[in-house]
């Protein structure tokens, strides 16, 4: 189930909201959670199983931490953190062992393959175990272990109520494609929150513009690249046009998502944080990944990065800590090469700004440093998408006019630019903090004017949900292109 399918929006969505308003304090926990299990149970109902070890792995180690912590004052100090260290270290393994098992198998196996053939040419392959990689296991996988970790630091108290642990984790506006959330940042919600008439319509309103940047932006920008992908021929301006798309579905696929997500979490009381800040408008590398996908970032920075000793050791250990946070963040994505290559690329131009480029690039001029990030993006989306690294290869081919299928200039790119320039105009300019700026004008403008913009705006939400659903209808393309992870 997603957000942007009819069944979610007219059945489950209307269906939890009306029970969740009729129940009062504890009871809405109940409510979120068997919801959350039903909402995970409708695509993979087996997997559940595996989420709820994990949950209650990282909750018994959270307690066992919790007993010790009470008997601080009778037990050794070393001994005290020796035990402290290995229930840290058993749970993070199981973790760390379901998450690979399930997302990793494949690339283990295939690695042992290609690592045999270099030394026998009489080997017999091992078959791929084909395991299904359980939706969303990343995240909540992520999410779950952050507690551990945190407990371990000291940073979060213990959790006692198991029901309210697996709530956390299990909360169907974030389970699937994140934001990821750390206990840290919901636990006071997790006993008492409150949701009034104006934040459950700001999050409604969050979740509408989500829904429209999703159907009516992402999915149009990925029937272009589609269109564009699959073509026999292609010139070098449709190729770069191409990348484009992609690169803009995958920003709208996800950040809409985010949105969605945080607005359903309002709608119920609790505040997510924001995963992305418009990274489309750095003006460097370094700034792009400040803005793109910031729970997973601060993610990998707190309990990677930090931990290895951040930059505190000398500049080759900042470079080696920096090599091993984007070679797990591509690792985290996918469970082949082309993703572990994409998170070396963002590393790759990062060492470079850092030593060579950021202070040469402040005296640019802005646009020829947008410029640059855009034209460093778009052959790292490509990366991301292509699996298959030979065919990656071809299409870098022809970017620039090279390999089969290309050519120097058609009209191809008049009828491709043609067809979705309406969606494109809106797909960029959405792009850019247009929103913020409105509401600034808005907020400056007298009480009169406030609410005949805001009577404007409702119309345009119940406009923009018309065409979605209509869209909804009408199209059976509606992919969501991080359900892979």
């Amino acid at each position: 189930m997603v957000f942007s399918g009819l069944p979610f929006l007219f059945f489950f969505l209307p269906a939890f909201l009306l029970l969740y308003t009729i129940v009062r304090g504890r009871a809405k926990n109940i409510v979120l959670l068997l919801f959350s299990l039903f909402f995970y149970a409708w695509g993979e109902p087996l997997y559940i199983i595996l989420m709820l070890v994990t949950t209650l792995v990282d909750y018994t180690a959270g307690r066992l931490m919790g007993r010790l912590d009470d008997k601080a004052s009778e037990a050794d100090e070393g001994s005290l953190k020796r035990k402290r260290r290995l229930i840290l270290f058993c749970a993070v393994l199981v973790d760390l062992g379901l998450l690979g098992f399930f997302k990793y198998a494949d690339m283990a196996v295939r690695a042992v393959n290609l690592l045999t053939g270099f030394f026998s040419s009489e080997r017999v392959p091992f078959d791929l175990p084909g395991i299904a990689l359980p939706i969303g296991i990343s995240f909540y996988t992520f999410q779950s272990m952050s507690y551990t970790i945190d407990r371990y630091r000291g940073k979060v108290p213990v959790q006692k109520n198991y029901a309210d642990y697996l709530t956390y984790v299990s909360m169907f506006p974030q389970l699937i494609a994140g934001p990821i959330v750390r206990y840290a940042d919901v636990q006071r919600e997790l006993k008492e929150r409150h949701a009034g008439k104006e934040a459950f319509f700001i999050g409604f309103r969050r979740f509408l513009v989500g829904l429209f940047r999703k159907v009516l932006i992402a999915n149009q920008m990925g029937a272009l690249w589609d269109e564009i992908r699959t073509a026999e021929q292609i010139s070098i301006p449709a190729a770069w046009l191409g990348l484009a798309a992609f690169t803009l579905q995958i920003y709208y696929d996800f950040s809409a998502y985010s949105d969605m997500a945080i607005g359903l979490g309002r709608m119920m009381g609790f505040h997510f944080l924001e995963n992305f800040r418009y990274p489309l408008v750095a003006d460097s590398v370094t700034e792009f990944w400040r803005r793109w996908h910031i729970s997973l970032a601060t993610w990998f920075r707190d309990y990677v990065y930090i931990p290895l000793g951040g930059n505190r050791k000398g500049l080759p250990r900042q470079v080696w800590n920096m090599f091993i946070v984007f070679f797990l963040t591509g690792l985290w994505h996918g469970a082949f090469p082309n993703y572990i290559l994409w998170g070396l690329y963002q590393w790759f131009f990062l060492m470079l700004e850092k030593f060579f480029l950021l202070d040469k690039m402040k005296q640019w001029p802005k646009w020829c440093r947008h410029v640059y990030v855009l034209l460093q993006a778009l052959p790292g989306f490509g990366l991301f998408y292509f699996e298959d690294l030979s065919a990656y290869g071809a299409y870098i081919l022809k970017l620039f006019g090279a390999g089969a299928g290309s050519s120097l200039f058609t009209t191809d790119i008049l009828w491709y630019a043609g067809n979705y320039l309406p969606q494109l105009l809106i797909a960029c300019a959405c792009a850019y903090p247009l929103v913020p700026w409105l509401k600034t004008k808005i907020a400056a403008s007298q009480e009169r004017t406030q609410r005949t913009i805001s009577i404007i705006c409702a119309m345009g939400l119940l406009l923009f949900f018309t065409l979605s659903v209509a869209s909804l209808v009408r199209d059976t393309y509606n992919p969501f292109l991080y359900f892979r992870f």
